[in-house]
Formats: C-alpha cells, sequence, structure tokens
C-alpha cells in the first residue's frame, strides 16, 4: 500500500488539533499525527505551540 500524504490540511482543523495537543486531549492516532506532522519530539509543552495572549494593565 502506497503512503499518502496531505496535500492541504484546513487551518480549522489544524488550530482545533493544536489546542487540544496543547492540552493533552488528543486520541493517540491524532497526537501521532501532529507530532510526524510538525517534527515535534512527543512531549507538549503548555504554550508552546500557540501564542499566549497578553494581559495588558492599564493602571
Amino acid at each position: 500500500m502506497v503512503r499518502r500524504s496531505p496535500q492541504w490540511i484546513n487551518s480549522t482543523v489544524m488550530f482545533e488539533a493544536l489546542i487540544r495537543y496543547q492540552e493533552g486531549r488528543l486520541p493517540r492516532s491524532m497526537r501521532l499525527w501532529v507530532e510526524q506532522l510538525l517534527e515535534l519530539d512527543g512531549e507538549p509543552k503548555p504554550g508552546a505551540l500557540l501564542p499566549q495572549p497578553h494581559v495588558v494593565r492599564t493602571d
């Protein structure tokens, strides 16, 4: 069987997968797919993939 690689990825789906990956809520198969696609080492690090919102105080 020939292994297929994606030609394109729906950005909404990928964004949701990244959020769930960071939260540790992806099934194993999906987690492995994200790690392979983004060449990650395996352990999700909180805040490592997506930018965190910054709180600006205006006191």
